[in-house]
């Protein structure tokens, strides 16, 4: 029996043929093979291009379903694409997109062309693009869709259901509708498993989901994705704080937000923004990267000047020069056992001032013990290498000091940066690696100048 090909290697296999054939110059062959993906694979496909081949795969795309595909694309790549494409194909591009994807577009099209789209949209949709642009893409009001479907609490199952056979077809990933008072004021979900299962002259109102909180629009995009997470949601309402529903979050928009925050997570971590673009220029590329290579050179300046401090020590006990980057690693190290934690405890709301004091204590704990634990052995291989307790001695105390100050360091530095609203996992890497260096060296070569010399 033929083994299933798993989906990414099937969609690897396909961008490598269709590379190939691009590579060859076969068109006819390219045009076919493109025009049988999906968006998103058609999206991931010019992502994985080189700037020339990118340009020929974009003239392949059908027409009708390049607005799709540009939803689909990383932000970098569709500014590059759109910024080649004139207003009338950028306006054809839009039509027939939802709403929230047409929404997402139009906050990265040129003014001029925006203009020209909302012109070209009957009233009621040119009213829903212009309730999600009002708010920032990173809140709930951003990720929903206005596309809802809603019943009156006061109507009875069967009429419910002959509507929906009146309407004819549901939004994509409608999992209930949203009851309304007559001055759409939301009160509550009635999930579709219900609507199938009541009684046929049971009221809507009866069928509610209690459960079913409504979202604040203003609602920042991770707290959503924190919600959809803890209560398994499919979807959920958006309502404004005078009780109206204005539209509703699907859970592909949250796996969105997800991928998004895991990217960014280990983007800024190395100094890289999200979403960047990984065939780029050379020269955009090495831009973006010299500001964090410069940062991360200060900081390395600046561990080697309070080295250069106790030169006369290193002159007189090598032995310090062979053990330093042994203080220094082991610091690190711990670290960023540390500050990874506390970044991402605070990415998911388990940090708070109630709890921060307990926090840094059992770090500060754990760190003195694994400290202890770990100097011990250290000062043991220390003795063993070079035949004397004295440096033994040393070792074990510089790396007690370099993992506990690691471990107040991992607490207090993300934290530090959330308040003063700087991204922890942004610049916390760079300013932690400088404490544990210039603490490991400081502690290291400074009990060398007080015991040895």
């Amino acid at each position: 029996m033929t083994e299933p090909v798993p989906a990414r290697d099937s969609r690897g296999t396909r961008v490598a043929a269709i590379q190939e054939a691009l590579a060859a110059g076969s068109l006819r062959g390219a045009d076919r093979m493109v025009d049988a993906l999906h968006p998103a694979e058609v999206a991931h496909l010019l992502e994985s291009l080189p700037p020339a081949q990118r340009a020929v795969a974009w003239q392949l795309v059908d027409a009708d379903s390049q607005g799709d595909v540009l939803v689909e694309l990383s932000e970098e790549v569709r500014s590059e694409l759109v910024a080649d494409m004139p207003d009338s194909e950028l306006v054809a591009a839009t039509e027939g997109l939802a709403v929230d994807d047409l929404a997402d577009l139009l906050a990265e099209l040129p003014e001029a062309v925006t203009r020209q789209v909302l012109r070209s949209m009957d009233q009621r949709d040119r009213e829903r693009v212009s309730s999600l642009l009002a708010y920032p893409e990173d809140t709930a009001g951003g990720l929903m869709n206005t596309d809802t479907v809603t019943v009156r609490a006061d109507v009875p199952m069967d009429v419910v259901m002959r509507y929906l056979r009146m309407r004819g077809e549901l939004p994509e990933r409608t999992d209930c509708l949203f009851v309304v008072d007559r001055h759409d004021r939301y009160l509550g979900a009635l999930p579709l498993t219900r609507l199938l299962t009541s009684e046929p002259e049971a009221l809507a109102s009866t069928g509610m989901d209690p459960e079913a909180s409504p979202i604040a629009p203003e609602t920042p995009a991770h707290e959503v994705a924190a919600l959809f997470e803890s209560r398994d949601l499919i979807s959920a309402a958006v309502v404004s704080a005078d009780g109206k529903l204005l539209g509703r979050i699907t859970v592909d928009d949250v796996v969105d937000v997800v991928r998004e925050q895991a990217e960014h997570a280990s983007l800024a971590a190395a100094g890289l923004e999200d979403e960047e673009d990984v065939f780029a220029g050379v020269r955009k590329s090495a831009r973006r990267r010299a500001l964090w290579l410069g940062i991360n050179l200060v900081t390395a300046l600046f561990a080697s000047w309070v080295v250069g401090l106790f030169e006369a020590t290193i002159e007189k006990v090598v032995a310090l020069a062979v053990l330093m980057p042994v203080v220094a690693s082991m610091g690190g190290i711990a670290g960023t056992q540390t500050v990874t934690l506390i970044i991402r405890a605070i990415a998911v709301g388990q940090v708070q001032p109630s709890n921060a004091r307990w926090l840094f204590y059992k770090e500060l704990a754990v760190g003195a013990l694994n400290g202890v634990a770990w100097a011990a052995v250290i000062a043991v291989a220390t003795w063993a290498s070079f035949g004397t307790w004295d440096v033994a001695a040393i070792m074990f105390v510089a790396i007690v000091i370099n993992l506990v100050a690691a471990a107040m360091a991992g607490v207090l530095i993300p934290m530090t940066l959330k308040r003063l609203r700087i991204d922890p996992a942004l610049a916390g890497g760079v300013i932690l690696t400088t404490v544990t260096d210039v603490v490991g060296f400081a502690a290291l070569l400074g009990l060398g100048s007080l015991f040895l010399v």
